[in-house]
């Protein structure tokens, strides 16, 4: 059974993250793609719980209005939540600030630790991502939750990273840095488990491998881009399964066999 997807609604970023794999591809292509339809999908099959993570090659909230009307078509579902993840960078209005916390959606914020090690990786945008942090707070009294990427320097500084997010008393989602920069699964798998003494760290079920999690490519979990469904944002240079307008249905016939404590694209 599926239940959750991701949607990358744009190809835009703002920044030029050192370690950005989509960007490392060369594979940000302008295709459309009738989100709408999408989500009608979802509508008819969804039963259950369903999570909709709006993530993905670019930054959501350079295309608001976008967002913002997709999140109002799903505003009578209260079976479907939703997520979405920022750089930061892109000031909100308090009005739409407060329209993300009325609509019950997860706002992430994608900060790798303390200044010099964020600045190092995303270009210098520490200071500008944190003041948006504090805007998040004081509109919906409340921080956000946070997205850390794990990298060397992250290993190297371990503690430093883990005692920056102590403050805010949040949960955190550290995900694994891939391609290039990359480290091992076992040198992530460590770094978790010593940031979970001391945070709230997510630690996914069925999901992916980069969050904490097992692999759920083939299983309950796809990503949508280009027009396209592709197992997960790490396999987006593989074939794609099919068109984004393919039913849940068709998805469900799809069946891989590996062992899901490994991540499906680097057991190939």
């Amino acid at each position: 059974m599926i239940n959750r997807i991701c949607i990358s609604i744009n190809n835009r970023c703002n920044l030029g993250c050192k370690y950005c794999h989509f960007h490392e591809k060369g594979i940000l292509d302008d295709a459309d793609m009738d989100v709408f339809k999408i989500l009608d999908n979802v509508k008819a099959y969804a039963k259950g719980k369903f999570k909709i993570g709006f993530v993905g090659n670019g930054e959501g909230l350079l295309d608001w209005p976008k967002l913002k009307s997709y999140i109002t078509y799903l505003e009578n579902y209260s079976n479907i939540s939703i997520y979405t993840i920022t750089n930061g960078t892109v000031p909100l209005s308090d009005e739409d600030w407060r329209f993300l916390e009325n609509h019950n959606v997860n706002v992430g914020f994608s900060i790798d630790g303390y200044k010099e090690l964020h600045d190092k990786n995303r270009g210098n945008s520490f200071d500008k991502a944190m003041h948006n942090v504090a805007e998040y707070k004081r509109v919906t009294g409340h921080y956000p939750t946070f997205n850390a990427t794990v990298g060397v320097d992250s290993l190297l500084n371990a503690d430093k990273v883990i005692n920056f997010f102590k403050p805010f008393g949040v949960r955190v989602t550290f995900s694994r840095m891939i391609g290039r920069y990359g480290i091992s699964l076992q040198e992530y798998r460590d770094f978790l488990e010593r940031a979970e003494k001391t945070l709230e760290v997510r630690r996914g079920g069925l999901d992916c491998t980069m969050y904490g999690g097992q692999c759920g490519a083939g299983t309950n979990n796809y990503f949508f881009a280009n027009g396209y469904v592709y197992f997960c944002g790490n396999c987006i240079d593989l074939p794609p399964v099919g068109k984004s307008d393919m039913t849940f249905e068709e998805l469900e016939k799809i069946s891989l066999d590996f062992d899901r404590n490994y991540c499906y694209k680097e057991s190939l």
